[in-house]
């Protein structure tokens, strides 16, 4: 079966790498599935949302918060470069939902706002 490599980085740290079987990142164009023999692409992350990834060993999906980066696919290496990323099984859910509260408090459509609730869905805990 063919897999892809996955890197999933920060400025801080490595997030996840490893051998998947699928990725979904959204990109300020709309959501893309990425699967072996994808074309090459280069594209840009959308500030606040959550990149996905099926693990090759049949684990659970690797989710992930994001904030603005790039993703390049090229053979079938995938790698994603965020400015920011936390693993959904790194979230505190209750600080995210006060940084949500925060943000809506401000009363505008902010990058807080979208990242706070990207921090919840990648814990499954929707903003």
């Amino acid at each position: 079966m063919a897999t892809l490599k996955v890197g999933l980085v920060s400025p801080e740290r490595e997030i996840w790498t490893g051998e998947a079987k699928m990725v979904v990142a959204q990109t300020i164009e709309g959501q893309l599935g990425i699967l072996p023999g994808h074309a090459p692409v280069l594209g840009v992350l959308l500030d606040g949302s959550v990149v996905k990834i099926e693990p090759a060993d049949g684990g659970d999906w690797i989710t992930a918060a994001v904030g603005s980066g790039f993703f390049s696919i090229a053979g079938d290496e995938v790698s994603v470069l965020a400015e920011q990323a936390e693993l959904g099984t790194e979230v505190d859910v209750e600080d995210a939902r006060e940084a949500l509260q925060a943000a809506l408090s401000a009363g505008d459509d902010s990058t807080a706002e979208r990242r706070a609730r990207a921090r919840l869905r990648a814990a499954g805990a929707e903003g």
